[in-house]
């Protein structure tokens, strides 16, 4: 950890490797007038680092992720990515749209998961870096990974002088398809360098019901109340204080990887706070605010020290997530709010994540 250096405020770009194809990869550095810096490629639009200060004002880098290119084509958990066109999973790949029966890639078991073999996060964003803003769009074309339509998908990157990422998404589409875009951050507040687990740190989530799901991570059906369950995080505590309780839905999900139901005001669609987590060892507090219902809340569960970069083979539960995102497999769950994109209609949708120092 140190302090922090080569803070203008602006936007700067370097290269960062090429595909196999021989196209370029840039990374783009966002600062703002405090010293904050967030790293981001073009290629699946990934934040790759994330540098903030401690209640001491010493930076570090929070962000789970790699030092080079190559790892990130791979098998790469989604560290800092992009997903789309569906974030989370849809069941056996399958769902019907207006009579016809679409087939996805199953790449998760028996399911779908975060837009499939070569989801947003695996493409080559076209990227420009507008005032203090980073814009990126991506053509999927009809098909791709097994969804109908031509989608023009958009996404604006800006770091405030707030301290917080705001990731602003939309799109259009000529044939009805669905759409869940969210962003897949890993953080440890701690910072990287410690190599440590998350399990201290403590989180808030602003919400009174998640998602069951079965031992695939498949939606059971409905909302269940988190009341008297270790799902109950309306009251801080520490991501490790019940995660080893005998839960059925913590084995299904092997730790937390669910789904939660967020208390939003009625017919509100302004950004709400949905989470927050406090490191307490350096003070590094990290808040969520989104337009999105729910939030999906990972603890790591498959991490295990077998992915390794900035100098640390990533232990067990050694980054969270936490994904602002539409139901899983709302597409076959028509309770679920709903998530299928017509002609002529405009997805937008804004989370921010803002970082700031406990007193």
């Amino acid at each position: 950890m140190h302090a922090q250096t080569d803070s203008t405020p602006g936007i700067t770009q370097a290269p960062f490797g090429s595909l196999p194809d021989g196209a370029p990869v840039t990374e783009y550095t966002l600062v703002n007038r405090h010293g904050m810096r967030v790293a981001i490629l073009d290629f699946g639009g990934i934040i790759r680092r994330i540098h903030v200060p401690d209640r001491e004002g010493r930076f570090a880098d929070v962000a789970l992720g790699f030092d080079e290119l190559e790892p990130y084509l791979g098998a790469s958990p989604y560290f800092g990515a992009l997903i789309g066109r569906y974030g989370n999973r849809i069941a056996k790949g399958r769902f019907v749209l207006d009579g016809h029966k679409y087939a996805l890639a199953t790449n998760n078991g028996n399911n779908h998961l975060h837009g499939g073999d070569r989801g947003f996060d695996k493409v080559l964003w076209q990227a420009e870096a507008v005032g203090d803003e980073l814009r990126l769009r991506y053509l999927s074309p009809d098909g791709e990974e097994g969804y109908p339509g031509n989608l023009d998908a958009r996404v604006v990157y800006s770091l405030t002088d707030d301290n917080e990422i705001v990731v602003r998404f939309s799109a259009t589409t000529d044939k009805p398809t669905p759409v869940n875009l969210t962003q897949h951050s890993y953080f440890n507040l701690a910072g990287i360098e410690g190599c440590g687990d998350i399990l201290g740190h403590e989180i808030l989530i602003d919400a009174a019901g998640f998602v069951p799901i079965d031992a695939e991570s498949i939606p059971l059906g409905g909302v269940r109340p988190v009341d008297g369950s270790a799902f109950d995080f309306r009251q801080a505590r520490t991501i490790g204080s019940r995660i080893g309780e005998q839960d059925e839905q913590l084995a299904n999900g092997q730790g937390y990887d669910h789904c939660f139901v967020l208390d939003r005001p009625a017919g509100s669609r302004a950004p709400v706070r949905a989470v927050r987590v406090r490191d307490p060892g350096s003070g590094r507090v990290l808040e969520l605010l989104t337009q999105e219902p729910g939030v999906q809340f990972y603890s790591g569960n498959f991490l295990d020290g077998t992915l390794a970069g900035k100098g640390c083979a990533y232990p067990f539960r050694g980054g969270f997530a936490i994904e602002p995102e539409h139901f899983p497999d709302s597409p076959n769950r028509p309770d679920f709010p709903g998530t299928i994109l017509r002609p002529g209609e405009l997805y937008e949708t804004e989370s921010r994540f803002r970082f700031s120092v406990d007193s």
